[in-house]
């Protein structure tokens, strides 16, 4: 594992090297460094009031057992599932309860965390303490979207604020769910090239003959955020005069507005990836789960199901089938010993250069190389 840098002038830069896509040790650094010091999606239904849920961060990755409970009377709360006397996993399954009682020695606890009692500890001293009760994370929401993270390194504000600022207009109350569109894709790639593959429009043309007809290439946009990249989609001015293709309208005063946006592309540093279309938000989450496999989580929550197959947001399933095709060539490209390195096109690539600097500053304990 040899130390290196992403220079900050895009025209001098040089890409990753192959070896952090397929060494175990920097795979293992992004566990520490990335995933355990980052906010985190959590995709499972929250329970109701007196309910716990099981659930699991990061799977393959991090792997730490959590619990989201609800008293009958308090706010949603995201907790560790191990026990805090000996470390068993304290829930298995969605349940009903009042309080909490391990099934190894019968320690109990609220579903505020609190430790209520444990058996055979009348003469610990200073019981219970501070270290009994289970530990809580930070849990914040972004619409329909639940967000929680080990130690993250940046606030939450900070992370989602400019998507916010930017989709001010958009009605996060009216977005429902679409459980039929759910699904986990499995991939034998390095969690870093999904996310390379995502950060740049250069390879529409080439891959996506269909997204390409929708969008206009030449007016593609990437703009860097301080934790993430946003890149703009705007409609073809044919597509728009022909079929009225689903755009959306920016109200005065927007920095978009009069543009015909098909899409908003967001990706939030280091695996999250929110596409707006008019009919809705598409997630796709990369989870990694080995330095050569990942798992996209895939899931829509829906505005207008009349423009769903029209415009930009068709036909994803299409788009993500063809993306994973390159991703894994790519994987095959990278891990042969004779790649090293690349160079960035200064403009198509501004987005995987962010990332790659932001990537290689965690990874090496430091600011952006």
């Amino acid at each position: 594992m040899r130390p290196f840098r992403i220079d900050a002038a895009i025209e001098r830069a040089e890409t990753l090297p192959g070896e952090v896509y397929r060494d175990p040790g920097w795979y293992e650094r992004a566990r520490e460094r990335v995933f355990a010091r980052s906010w985190q999606l959590l995709l499972e239904e929250p329970p109701g009031p007196g309910e716990a849920r099981p659930v699991e961060l990061l799977p393959g990755c991090l792997g730490e057992p959590l619990l989201l409970a609800r008293e009958a009377q308090g706010p949603l709360r995201c907790l560790s599932n191990v026990c805090t006397h000996r470390g068993a996993v304290l829930v298995d399954a969605p349940c009903a309860a009042r309080a909490l009682r391990c099934r190894y020695h019968g320690r109990r606890f609220g579903l505020d965390g609190r430790c209520l009692s444990m058996p055979e500890f009348a003469q610990v001293e200073g019981f219970p303490g501070p270290q009994d009760h289970l530990p809580a994370l930070p849990l914040e929401r972004l619409g329909p979207l639940l967000w929680t993270g080990l130690a993250p390194a940046v606030s939450f504000a900070e992370l989602t604020g400019p998507l916010r600022e930017r989709l001010s207009f958009l009605d996060w109350s009216a977005l429902r769910p679409d459980p039929a569109s759910t699904r986990d894709y499995p991939l034998e790639a390095n969690w870093a090239l999904y996310v390379d593959n995502y950060l740049e429009g250069f390879h529409i043309p080439y891959v996506h003959p269909a997204l390409n007809a929708a969008l206009d290439w030449d007016a593609y946009r990437t703009e860097l955020l301080p934790h993430g990249v946003l890149q703009v989609g705007l409609a073809r001015l044919d597509a728009a005069r022909g079929d009225g293709e689903p755009c959306f309208a920016p109200p005065p005063g927007h920095p978009d507005h009069g543009l015909r946006v098909a899409a908003y592309y967001y990706w939030l540093f280091p695996n999250a990836m929110l596409n707006f279309y008019p009919w809705g938000l598409s997630l796709n989450l990369v989870e990694p789960e080995g330095p050569g496999r990942l798992r996209v989580r895939y899931a829509a929550w829906v505005l207008d199901p009349s423009l769903r197959e029209r415009g930009a947001g068709a036909g994803l399933d299409q788009v993500e089938r063809e993306d994973q095709a390159v991703v894994r060539s790519v994987m095959r490209g990278v891990r042969g010993r004779l790649y090293q390195r690349g160079r960035y096109s200064p403009t198509r690539e501004q987005g995987v250069h962010h990332f790659h600097r932001l990537l290689a500053g965690a990874l090496q304990d430091e600011g952006p190389a």
